[in-house]
């Protein structure tokens, strides 16, 4: 006799299988990214000197796997135990904010050099990215912990849950979304300031780079806002680590991409009229 079941549980199995299928391929794009710029990586861990920039891609880069590894851990294999769904889905949440924290620091630096080393500046953005951090920890923590973890009721469907709504997990994707828009306009103003007295590559690519980003930002965290207001069940937390996942693709790829036009302008001997050393992390093969 087949067994009967409410709609809530179909609800709520249906959504985990749309999780499970949205991290797969999160994982998918993230080893194909991988694969495709191994060998522009490896020169740039090889050949460039080291310093905090590239301490920061390394963890930015290799973060991931184990964020992706432990996500798909918990949904493939199956669980009953809550307590271990908590554990877990706390594990991954640490292994989030290390990414998206790499990530934002990357381009911290980069309006950091835009701005000459402006001391200021930069005690401006620190202050106020570590309080976004701290608030945002707090906030992830404190409502996660309060939310109980299910599983589904419908035998075969593997993964967890929380049963009851999250919705204050929003604040923490406002926070980022005020974030971005005060770097982002930090860079339009020395970009606009600079615009007619610098003629240097890196200095194009560096706004292009901070403009794309902080756009790509904003737009994933509007989109996890919404996510978080409007849904229920697994459909809640689909997109939240697929921001951090494409904003750190976009972190390491713009700075490999930086790197390369670095080395590039020290080759043809171009004037660089904007600090670069420790952004690009340039060096010559020895």
């Amino acid at each position: 006799m087949q067994a009967e079941y409410s709609a809530n549980d179909v609800a709520a199995a249906r959504s985990l299988q749309v999780y499970t299928y949205l991290y797969t391929s999160m994982a998918t794009f993230w080893i194909y990214d991988y694969a495709c710029s191994l060998h522009q990586e490896w020169s740039f861990l090889l050949w460039s000197r080291w310093s905090k920039v590239k301490g920061l891609y390394v963890v930015a880069r290799y973060v991931p796997f184990l964020l992706l590894a432990g996500h798909l851990y918990m949904n493939f294999v199956p669980n009953e135990n809550s307590d271990k769904c908590q554990l877990l889905n706390n594990i991954c949440s640490c292994f989030s904010l290390i990414s998206v924290f790499c990530s934002e620091c990357f381009f911290v630096f980069r309006t950091y050099a835009l701005w000459n080393n402006n001391k200021i500046v930069l005690a401006t953005m620190i202050t106020t990215f570590l309080a976004v951090v701290v608030a945002s920890i707090t906030f992830a923590f404190a409502t996660t912990a309060t939310a109980p973890w299910t599983t589904s009721a419908i035998p075969g469907i593997t993964g967890c849950y929380q049963s009851s709504a999250v919705v204050q997990l929003f604040i923490p994707f406002l926070l980022l979304i005020g974030l971005g828009f005060g770097l982002m306009s930090l860079t339009l103003i020395r970009a606009i300031q600079s615009w007619r007295s610098t003629n240097s590559r890196l200095y194009a690519v560096l706004v292009k780079h901070n403009i794309f980003y902080y756009a790509c930002g904003l737009f994933f965290s509007a989109v996890n806002v919404l996510t978080l207001l409007l849904f229920h069940y697994g459909y809640q937390a689909m997109f939240q680590d697929f921001q951090f996942i494409v904003l750190a693709i976009l972190a390491t790829r713009m700075h490999l991409h930086l790197w390369q036009t670095d080395r590039h302008a020290h080759r043809s001997s171009a004037l660089v009229f904007i600090p670069l050393s420790d952004v690009s992390s340039a060096g010559s093969p020895t």
